[in-house]
């Protein structure tokens, strides 16, 4: 086993990539500022004229985020080892795909928010109680994109993670807050270039620098190259199903669909990132393996990909950390930003402040998000990991929303009752299950998506119109 070297000079290129997306945040919001736009659905949909380039980019890179590279695959090749990391690949496949079909209802929705969507089908009540939902998981999610730039961040400066992830709360909060989604999708086009480039350039750096394939394989056990890594099937699926059901109800995906110019446009922009996802993800798992066969126990799990920079050229190195950068922080704004428009939309604007002025929606948004983002700091101290937050988060929002999300889009029968009901008994029963620390060691997703479907679909067919049950 060897330490991890701290390597300061890394930290340059990390700085200056970290300048450059600060100085595009500014760019934007001052030429808006001057422009004096204010609409809400310029600073939340970027005035639904993003290209393919742009939009290729951003979905790319807001799925692909610190999950990916401190939690997710990364996590998942330290502790089980790497075909449970390279098969990480399959989720975005598989939800990716159901978005793909449902781009055009999508789109056709008008909706800014999924909590907008729902209110449709399901009445107010649905939207302030999803709105709130989808507030809760997704700053959960932006709390441990913190910890993840915390850990970049340590990695080249020997300075404590605690205090390097409070950094990053203040640069992910700036940016969030400067010029919305235009912003947020420009700056995620670039970094997904940087990802892209400094994972592809570093994988086969690694590989010789460690001493090749075969020393990999005298390095690792039976078990960390067994294609379930010691889980069980059960095991192996609930890691998965958590993101898959995330991203085909994800208010990120919805409103970069309706940001495109166009239909083609935007579906263009879903391919383009399951491609690369396909070809990033596996590159991931298996530079994290390295990680953790060359550092073992000296370093934690969510460590794993940002610790092997140390053992490539400086350059190289450093741009292997400002590509793991560019995951983490491309995220953590496209969720912040999210989460604060379901309370600006589905909060503020029906409940607090109905009259609300195109300018006054826009600061709301901008106040929620520094609320919010100071939210998502403390939400850290709860959890011992970045994998244990990340599964949460995933899981409330994949059991008590994207059923009844789907079901408005497909399922003309679904009722208000229905979809209310599985929303909140998706929510109790995955907190429940949580606080309790997974009895008889049941993962999450086994108990709260069941009780979440079996709740939609009876509940509605128990309710529906009488009109609709006689023709039945």
């Amino acid at each position: 086993m060897h330490e991890l070297v701290h390597v300061p000079a890394m930290l340059y290129v990390v700085i200056a990539y970290l300048v450059v997306i600060m100085l595009v945040g500014g760019y934007f919001y001052s030429k808006e500022k001057k422009a004096g736009n204010n609409s809400h659905e310029e600073f939340l949909l970027a005035g639904r004229s993003l290209g393919k380039i742009v939009i290729i980019g951003t979905i790319f890179a807001t799925y692909l985020g610190g999950g990916t590279v401190t939690g997710g695959g990364n996590s998942l090749a330290y502790e089980f080892g790497i075909w449970p990391s390279i098969c990480f690949a399959i989720p975005p496949i598989i939800s990716l795909s159901v978005l793909l079909l449902m781009s055009e209802k999508i789109r056709n929705s008008g909706c800014f928010t999924v909590a907008e969507l729902l209110e449709k089908k399901f009445g107010s009540a649905a939207r302030t109680i999803s709105a709130a939902i989808i507030a809760l998981s997704f700053i959960s999610i932006v709390s441990f994109q913190y910890r993840g730039l915390g850990f970049v961040l340590s990695t080249t400066t020997g300075i404590s993670v605690g205090a390097c992830t409070v950094i990053c709360a203040v640069v992910v909060i700036i940016l969030a807050y400067s010029g919305g989604l235009k912003t947020v999708a420009i700056t995620d086009a670039m970094s997904a270039f940087i990802m892209l480039l400094s994972i592809g350039l570093a994988l086969p750096m690694l590989v010789s620098e460690v001493g090749g394939i075969e020393w990999i394989k005298s390095q690792a056990t039976p078990t960390q190259l067994s294609f379930f890594g010691g889980q069980t099937f059960l095991g192996w699926l609930g890691a998965y199903l958590p993101l898959t059901l995330l991203t085909i109800g994800d208010q990120n995906f919805y409103q970069r669909i309706n940001a495109a110019k166009d239909l083609k446009t935007a579906r263009i922009g879903l391919i383009g990132c399951m491609i690369a996802s396909v070809i990033i993800i596996p590159l991931i798992g298996c530079i994290s393996f390295i990680g953790r066969l060359w550092f073992g126990a000296n370093i934690q799990a969510g460590q794993s990909l940002i610790a092997t920079s140390s053992l490539l050229p400086v350059l190289l190195g450093g741009f292997l950390l400002a590509g793991a950068s560019a995951f983490i922080i491309t995220t953590a704004d496209s969720f912040l930003l999210s989460a604060s428009s379901n309370f600006t939309m589905d909060i503020y604007l029906k409940v607090i402040n109905p009259k609300a002025t195109e300018k006054q929606q826009v600061f709301a948004t901008r106040m929620f998000i520094a609320i919010a983002g100071v939210l998502a700091l403390i939400i850290l101290s709860f959890y011992p990991s970045i994998l244990a937050v990340q599964y949460m988060s995933y899981t409330i929002s994949g059991c008590a929303i994207t059923p009844a999300v789907i079901s408005v889009l497909v399922w003309p029968k679904v009722t208000k009752f229905g979809g209310i009901a599985s929303m909140v008994c998706g929510t109790i029963a995955t907190i429940i299950w949580e606080v309790l620390k997974y009895p008889y060691g049941i993962q999450t997703i086994y108990i709260a998506l069941p009780i979440s479907i079996v709740v939609l679909i009876v509940g509605s067919l128990c309710t529906q119109p009488k009109k609709d049950a006689a023709k039945a």
